[in-house]
């Protein structure tokens, strides 16, 4: 009898396991490609349609601050959704934050610009923008959940890494399909061709929902649920006897974030403006270091199940900031090769490293009922700090400095140091457990 079913029983669990990473990666992706595209065309168009200026550095500016604006509620988002994950369920909460980013992208796609409402314009964006953070803030930690309380102990990086390839599969469709876009003619592109992804998006938010309706709950909020060890306050019990473990993602957060955005969103305004590279090649160009990265991710995940994940990311921070000075190097020859070799080190392969892994040391920090509450505040506190402002940190670096680039590398390398240090604090609960 047990060799009849031992095979079938395997079987319904590699097909369980698959549907869970499908269904972790799926949403994951859509929620980046919305958040993600703004961040395209934030430099190409809103600087222009919806922050017009007589200073091109003002408009710019401006654009990056409303995409900088919704970090600072992706905590609360966490905090909100992430309640509901630890009380009611992690399923639940990935339905709600999926349709509240789509709904907001949707309707960014969809807003006339300042010339057509004038000052309203802007004013609405920002709303529909803060409706993105709120559901992104939410998404990442079920999404990343979803995959590490269903992995085996040994597969926790493997699977973890998972949920962390949707940023940049969202990333590769944002560039990707924006650089098609601006092959048209440039008055069709800002007239209607922008706003493309943005309704589309909400195909890929119904394909998401299906996927995801079949999904049952993870084994451990299933036994946390059982048991009634649910916390009424779960942001309570993180904030007064788990905010050593908040304070050490906050600091890990650091040499994903700020890298990510410097990387990936603020090369596509120095490489355009600064060196004079063509809008279509410098997004083909991180199209290409995301692809990159979305194929290295699961395997660096991989590798982390079989060493010291701290070490590793130790190690892989550091390698950030010993290479970002021949990045730049490389970067400003402004041949075409360089900007794709450099984009595709700095942001596929430096990068990648650290966002492989960064989710399930988080998740390792915390106990399975407060886990949900404790990494997505981290996260997003983290995400806030350095990530939301880097865009515009970069460019007032930049401004200050009279066109220098040095100054921003020397901030890349000091995001990286601060995961560092913050690799040293790091706890494994989830392998105490056992």
């Amino acid at each position: 009898m047990t060799l009849t079913t031992s095979p079938q029983a395997a079987k319904s669990t590699d097909k369980l396991n698959y549907r869970v990473l499908l269904g972790s990666l799926s949403g994951s992706v859509i929620e980046w490609f919305d958040f993600l595209v703004y961040g395209t065309v934030a430099a190409l168009v809103f600087n222009k349609l919806f922050f017009p200026s007589d200073n091109e550095f003002v408009s710019t500016l401006l654009a990056y601050i409303s995409f900088s604006l919704t970090f600072f509620f992706r905590p609360l988002g966490g905090i909100i959704f992430a309640h509901i994950g630890d009380r009611i369920g992690r399923k639940k909460t990935l339905f709600i934050t999926l349709m509240l980013m789509g709904g907001g992208t949707v309707a960014i796609g969809l807003l006339p610009d300042y010339a057509a409402i004038g000052i309203a314009a802007p004013i609405l964006l920002i709303a529909f923008r803060i409706l993105q953070g709120l559901g992104i803030g939410g998404e990442w930690g079920g999404a990343l959940l979803l995959a590490y309380e269903y992995a085996p102990k040994n597969r926790r990086g493997l699977y973890g890494a998972v949920p962390q390839m949707g940023i940049s599969l969202g990333m590769l469709l944002a560039a990707g399909v924006v650089a098609l876009l601006t092959l048209l003619p440039e008055g069709q592109f800002l007239t209607w061709g922008w706003r493309v992804p943005f309704v589309a998006s909400v195909v890929l938010v119904f394909i998401g929902l299906w996927i995801r309706n079949g999904l049952d709950e993870t084994p451990e909020f299933k036994r946390i649920r059982e048991t009634g060890a649910q916390l009424r306050l779960p942001i309570k019990e993180v904030v007064t006897k788990h905010w050593g473990a908040v304070l050490v993602s906050i600091g890990a957060k650091a040499a994903e974030t700020g890298p990510f955005y410097i990387f990936g969103t603020y090369v596509i305004a120095y490489a355009t403006n600064i060196l004079g590279a063509r809008e279509n090649t410098v997004l083909l160009a991180v199209a290409a270091a995301a692809f990159v990265a979305t194929i290295w991710m699961p395997i660096f995940g991989r590798i982390s199940d079989s060493v010291s994940r701290a070490a590793l990311y130790r190690w892989s921070a550091t390698a950030t900031i010993v290479l970002v000075l021949p990045y730049y190097f490389v970067l400003n020859t402004g041949a075409t090769w360089a900007l794709f070799a450099a984009t595709v080190v700095g942001f596929g392969l430096l990068w990648g490293s650290v966002n492989a892994i960064l989710g399930t040391l988080i998740a390792e920090n915390f106990a399975p009922e407060v886990r949900y509450t404790g990494a997505s505040l981290g996260y997003q506190l983290g995400a806030a700090i350095f990530g939301g402002t880097a865009p515009i940190i970069a460019a007032w670096l930049f401004e200050i400095s009279g066109g220098q680039w040095w100054p921003i590398a020397v901030y890349v390398a000091g995001c990286a140091s601060v995961s560092i240090v913050a690799s040293f604090f790091i706890k494994r609960v989830a392998h105490q457990e056992g």
